[in-house]
């Protein structure tokens, strides 16, 4: 896998991407902010965005000029759609596992580690951690 930096401005974001992200890119952002950019989009061979149209948004808000991106051109076009749907489609799939869940949070808290940077809001923290 080649990862390469490449200017915002160069990125096409695809236009009929079916997952809403709106209500992410703040958590994004955070997210960013606290460990950096850790995972590169996903662009096809004409820089069409098939993942990461959040850590895009979030990349925009932030200011950023450039992002790591990998370009999947060996993909066929009915595969770079497919992988964008299942992408997206996968992360509806999996749950946590409460118990160990709430181990590691309360590991972080202990630490004195800003618990809101897991991009659980205060609500759930409070939930998860007190109930």
């Amino acid at each position: 896998m080649d990862v390469k930096m490449m200017p915002i401005k160069e990125i096409i974001p695809y236009a009929r991407n079916p997952r809403k992200n709106a209500a992410a890119i703040k958590k994004v952002v955070s997210s960013i902010k606290e460990f950096g950019f850790q995972q590169p989009l996903v662009l096809d061979k004409d820089n069409v965005i098939i993942v990461g149209h959040t850590r895009l948004k979030a990349a925009e808000r932030l200011k950023l000029t450039e992002v790591p991106v990998v370009i999947a051109d060996k993909l066929t076009p009915q595969q770079a759609k497919a992988y964008r749907i299942a992408d997206n489609r996968t992360h509806d799939e999996s749950e946590f596992d409460y118990e160990m869940l709430v181990l590691e949070l309360e590991e972080l808290q202990d630490q004195n580690y800003d618990l809101e940077l897991t991009a659980f809001d205060k609500k759930e923290l409070l939930n998860l951690l007190f109930e």
